[in-house]
């Protein structure tokens, strides 16, 4: 089936969300102020169900629930088929189930409107052949401000549902990646990118050798010296710090040995390069 005919005039009747507008509270009229009590008005206390997420009761059946077990959740008179947040959402949508039924994501989303700011559209893949459907469901949430979010079985489905309500009010750089900047661990996580070096190995040839220069000067068998090392480390510990990071074509090895004793210049990484171009042009 071709999905791609009349999206284009389904889509146009979808208005463009735009940012959620923020309610204004006022005060009931009724509301008696005591003299000489502030005459701002008591705000009311948020919904006791914040702390769930709120599933819509179209989704009573759908195998997802059972696997939702990290947070609590309980059914409630809402437009999205879950609300993590008072601002996030998720449509649930099976591709098998689109696949029959092309126009129900775009009802789904005329009757969503322009509610929420993370809109999320959290898509079973259950086909075996997905990449058209996805690709049109791609569009969709471009046109739409949609979040396209995959799953290939109910459980993983319930997962990023639950995930999205842990991290509902966590910072940004929870969920960023640690950066280190500390100049000892950027060593010793270079070196324990070696397949036989370990943190504990790191560590004791930085006690030893003091900086990642020295470690690189040692010889195979000053290497082999230290504790915890022995000939089959320090020869794999060895080559790693000394074979070239530049592949050369047609160069015997004595040459490739020649060139990487000692240290290497801006000439000599000039020349590998222009030999590199040459073989490549042979």
């Amino acid at each position: 089936m071709e999905l791609e005919d009349g999206f284009d005039d389904l889509l146009a009747e979808i208005n463009e969300p735009t940012s959620p507008k923020v309610p204004k509270i006022e005060p009931e009229s009724s509301e008696q102020v005591q003299p000489g009590t502030s005459k701002d008005p008591v705000s009311k206390p948020a919904s006791s169900k914040t702390h769930c997420v709120l599933v819509n009761q179209k989704q009573r059946g759908n195998p997802v629930l059972k696997f939702i077990k990290s947070v609590p959740w309980e059914y409630d008179d809402i437009i999205p088929d879950y609300e993590v947040g008072k601002t996030i959402c998720l449509l649930f949508l099976s591709l098998r189930y689109h696949n029959m039924n092309p126009d129900y994501i775009n009802n789904r989303l005329k009757e969503l409107g322009k509610k929420y700011e993370l809109r999320v559209l959290l898509v079973q893949v259950d086909l075996k052949d997905p990449h058209i459907v996805l690709k049109n469901l791609t569009r969709i949430c471009l046109l739409t401000d949609l979040t396209l979010m995959l799953a290939w079985n109910p459980e993983e489905a319930a997962k990023i549902i639950e995930n999205y309500k842990i991290f509902e009010n966590k910072p940004p750089d929870k969920i960023m990646e640690k950066v280190e900047n500390d100049p000892h661990q950027k060593v010793v996580n270079a070196l324990t990118t070696i397949k036989p070096v370990n943190k504990t190995d790191a560590m004791t040839l930085i006690s030893i050798f003091g900086t990642l220069e020295n470690i690189i000067k040692a010889s195979e068998s000053r290497l082999a010296d230290c504790p915890g090392f022995g000939a089959t480390k320090a020869r794999k510990l060895y080559k790693a710090l000394h074979e070239p990071f530049l592949k050369r074509a047609n160069v015997n090895q004595n040459q490739k040995k020649n060139d990487f004793d000692g240290d290497l210049s801006i000439e000599d990484i000039e020349k590998i390069e222009n030999e590199v171009e040459k073989a490549a042009e042979s």
